[in-house]
């Protein structure tokens, strides 16, 4: 690709085959659009909603509720069946939903071209399309245009653009056609060019179009979001890997349970098949794939609540498990608003208080407030900044805003602050006459009248190095006195000492004129004048982002700041922060370019500010950081973010000043642009990870409690406790609500003091697998208690028939009791119920009470008690039910008491 930056004019034309007196012809034109292509970004092919729909049922989990449908068909029960086929459906339909827009971050880049462009077609200047744009097309731009396509400057007048949404830069570049390179340079140094998507925010230039569509700098960054793969989040992978071991342990434990079947002589081959069938649909937990998508879907609306929107369900649960968040700078971690925090005048020092452009602030010396009518010299510095200005400060929907360049709106701001209006002293010091603002000579002067009696003002403003050089006298105490080499050396010290606090520092001037020069040559107007002062602005930090940056290293999350803007700006926000402590700390983006992807490992260790980033450096760091087995969260609003946030384990964009690119790339959408709300997305994320945790151990415990239940009565010989549609109907009941109502579980109060989970860590660790084990345990013991005391003495003396049915119905009442009451003491792995208050979680309760009516139902109605083979108990069987119900429960809280007191919960 031609480096036009390092060629001069006629060496740009001639490889361009352009001319710029009379632009293209239109055949020509016509001709450059069959070899080029039109000035638009190539949209990836989507996939079809039947490869979407496909891609859902191979996932592992369903597979698994496909196979427990046609097991659980087998056994002629059509209604489980149908309900579990109905899960399958729900499950795809939610995923598909919510993930349908992911795909829109090309369509966004498009629809950010300008529309139409001013082009030299045939020697006339024309209005067309900007995706007709060729290269070697000349084009006309102004002030509030939007830049067309990449564009090599042949003329520019006091020309600055806008460039944050590409480079992440938080003020205008300016711009000069005449700068030449010699050396490959960034995209933001390139001061000689324009590029696509930016916005002019002051003068005008000619340009040549040098590369369009695909080929420009925002075409490649689409190109690397079409090629960045998308990878499965940890809960996906974990999932996953539990769908298959539980897939592998249903097919031993059917054959098992089979094969013992056909030994025993009191099963025939079909009973034995019958019974295999049945207690691998018990051995499923085929409400966890819905469970889970609906926590999940429960917990976007949460998360929503508290100003984080969530695109994919899965996103929700990664938030949790974040050890990195990478953010960038401008309107993520600082307001996106210059604003104005010292003057230095009169040899004091002015702390200017407030952010952004709300005219709302005090000015304070050594910390006391003053009275802005009492301070001569610095009243003089708000109205030379205020005036000469040409930014406009306005109120609309309860939010202050400028219209102009946000340096010179963060003056007028100033001035509101001391109570000088901009309206009013344009009115009363009409400007009569400027000297506008260009990028080689650094300054902007303009002159006004009415504020000396019968002469005119002329009030200059610009870079304090050419500024100082420019002046013989300065105001002190109100009275014009010489600026001697001593009052020079101090101003250069403060500017010195303004710039390494990462200020950008301005220098104010005034001249008085008995009349208006005449002459052009700015050389002889700006000589001789009378300095003012100097301010410092910033663009500041956020102050609740401060707060959450503390919260996240608690939490042991590390945040680093990657940004477009300068290495000394972004380390001082950085320090502001608490992000960095020290300068080392910080590195240029461009030195990654020469490194290889060990030596980036190595380096996100230790660095947290990474500056004058490109977009594919960023995409490095995330990578390396995905490499060294952590989970980076991405936040930015850019379209140069746009890469890195869709490499991310979890790209999240600011809704408010977020371009479409960012947003339709994310999968988490910040509504008020708030760094801090991340912070609170993340406990979400824990919460409803410790959730899944719970009802998962549940739903494991009682299904293998069943398991054991089965496999025991067969290997003694003994009538089978519970029955085929007895069984599938306890998997109903208890897999459903109870775990549900876990899903909506509080968040433990010390959950965000806990270090995030390592990306190996499975959801069944080791203390929950020895959890599992003791409750499966206890269920079994207590159901098969209840079978055997009730069948071999309760109901002894009935007909066999009655015995086991009788028997039967004891074990599936104390087996679906067991197991909601199990469900309590899931709620933590560390507080017992009593602690956590029984009726704190009331969705608990309520699916108690709604399983356990559900159950009397089936046991007490006529007819429906023979459908499911139970009989009517009485308060005999009662008092056998009761105590071993109670059994797993007391075991989980006294398990939690002895872990507790050995201090494995510390």
């Amino acid at each position: 690709m031609e480096k036009y930056y390092l060629n001069d004019n006629q060496t740009v034309l001639k490889n361009l085959n352009a001319n710029k007196d009379t632009g293209l012809s239109s055949q020509e034109a016509k001709a450059r659009v069959e070899k080029y292509g039109l000035n638009q970004l190539e949209q990836k092919q989507g996939k079809s909603f039947i490869q979407k729909l496909i891609e859902q049922l191979l996932d592992p989990m369903v597979i698994i509720l496909l196979v427990a449908a046609i097991l659980s068909s087998l056994t002629g029960d059509m209604i489980e069946t149908i309900i579990i086929l109905a899960i399958v459906v729900l499950n795809a339909g939610m995923s598909l939903v919510q993930e349908g827009k992911a795909e829109d971050s090309v369509k966004a880049l498009q629809q950010m071209s300008a529309p139409n462009a001013k082009v030299l077609r045939d020697g006339k200047i024309k209005s067309i399309p900007a995706t007709e744009l060729v290269p070697g097309d000349i084009v006309h731009l102004e002030t509030g245009d939007i830049v067309p396509a990449d564009i090599r400057l042949l003329e520019s007048q006091n020309l600055s653009s806008d460039e944050s949404s590409l480079t992440g830069e938080s003020v205008p570049v300016d711009k000069d056609a005449e700068v030449i390179f010699d050396k490959d340079i960034e995209i933001g140094d390139r001061t000689n060019y324009i590029h696509s998507s930016s916005i002019i925010t002051r003068g005008r230039c000619i340009g040549v179009v040098a590369t369009t569509g695909h080929d420009t700098e925002i075409g490649k960054i689409a190109t690397n979001i079409q090629q960045t793969k998308e990878e499965e989040s940890p809960l996906q992978q974990k999932l996953s890997k539990l769908s298959k071991t539980l897939g592998i342990l249903v097919i031993a434990i059917s054959i098992l349970v089979f094969i013992i079947g056909l030994i025993r002589p009191d099963m025939d081959v079909i009973e034995s098949l019958m019974t295999a069938v049945s207690l691998s649909v018990a051995a499923i937990p085929e409400g966890l794939a819905a469970v889970v998508t609906i926590v999940l879907s429960i917990g976007m609306n949460r998360m929503a609540a508290r100003n984080a929107i969530v695109k994919k369900l899965l996103a929700v649960e990664t938030l949790g498990t974040t050890t990195f968040i990478c953010s960038d700078k401008t309107g993520t971690l600082t307001q996106n608003e210059m604003t104005v925090k010292k003057v230095f005048t009169d040899d004091k020092v002015y702390d200017v208080d407030g952010v952004g452009y709300a005219p709302e602030g005090d000015f304070t010396v050594d910390g006391q407030k003053i009275d802005i009518g009492k301070h001569s010299n610095l009243k003089m510095l708000l109205t030379a900044a205020s005036l000469n200005s040409d930014a406009k400060l306005t109120h609309e929907n309860n939010k202050w805003e400028i219209v102009g360049d946000p340096t010179e709106g963060a003056l007028v701001t100033l001035g509101e602050k001391g109570g000088l209006s901009n309206k009013i002293l344009n009115e009363t010091y009409p400007r009569v006459k400027e000297y506008p603002f260009d990028s080689s000579r650094k300054m902007m002067t303009t002159f006004h009248k009415g504020y000396f009696e019968n002469d005119y003002i002329a009030f200059t403003k610009g870079a304090p190095d050419i500024i100082f050089e420019k002046c013989s006298h300065i105001l002190l105490n109100g009275e014009i006195k010489e600026f001697t080499p001593e009052l020079k050396e101090l101003y250069q010290e403060k500017n010195i000492e303004y710039a390494r606090q990462a200020l950008r520092v301005l220098a104010y001037t005034f001249k008085k004129w008995n009349k208006l020069p005449e002459t052009s040559n700015t050389e002889e107007v700006e000589k001789d004048l009378v300095l003012i002062g100097i301010s410092g602005m910033i663009d500041p930090a956020r102050p609740e982002a401060k707060i959450a940056i503390a919260e996240c290293m608690t939490a042991g999350i590390t945040p680093v700041m990657i940004t477009g803007d300068y290495l000394e700006t972004a380390l001082a926000i950085a320090k502001d922060l608490g992000i960095a402590t020290k300068a080392d700390q910080a590195i240029m983006g461009k030195e990654l370019n020469d490194m290889t992807h060990e030596q980036i490992r190595e380096l996100v260790k230790v660095k947290r500010v990474f500056a004058r980033v490109s977009p594919e450096n960023k995409v490095q760091i995330v990578t390396a950081l995905k490499d060294n087995g952590e989970i980076a969260a991405m936040t930015g609003d850019g379209v140069n973010d746009a890469p890195a946030i869709k490499k991310s384990d979890i790209g999240i964009a600011m809704g408010i000043t977020g371009t479409d690119v960012a947003k339709n790339t994310a999968e988490v959408i910040l509504t008020d642009d708030n760094f801090a709300t991340i912070v609170n997305a993340v406990e979400e994320g824990r919460i409803i990870y410790a959730n899944i945790k719970k009802f998962v151990t549940f739903l494991l415990s009682c299904n293998i409690g069943e398991v054991i239940i089965m496999l025991v009565a067969m290997i003694v010989g003994a009538p089978v406790p519970l029955t085929v549609i007895q069984l599938l109907w306890l998997n109903l009941v208890t897999d459903s609500f109870p775990a549900l109502a876990l899903g909506v579980e509080k968040g433990e109060p010390d959950i965000m003091n806990e270090p995030p989970r390592k990306t190996d860590d499975q959801i069944i660790d080791k203390d929950l697998r020895d959890n599992i084990a003791a409750q499966s345990i206890a269920i079994a013991v207590a159901t098969l208690g209840a079978f055997f005391i009730s069948y071999n003495f309760i109901f002894a003396g009935y007909t066999h028939e009655i015995q086991v049915r009788a028997a039967q119905t004891v074990a599936f009442v104390t087996l679906i009791l067991s197991e909601l009451l199990r469900s309590f003491s899931a709620r933590s792995e560390k507080y017992t119920v009593f602690e956590l208050g029984i009726f704190s979680n009331m969705q608990l309760v309520y699916a108690f009470l709604g399983s356990f009516i559900l159950t009397l139902v089936v046991v007490y109605t006529p007819g429906v008690n023979n459908i499911f083979n139970t009989v009517a108990l009485d308060l005999q069987a009662w008092g056998i039910v009761l105590p071993f119900a109670f059994l797993p429960f007391i075991v989980g809280e006294i398990h939690k008491l002895i872990e507790r007191k050995m201090g494995l919960h510390d």
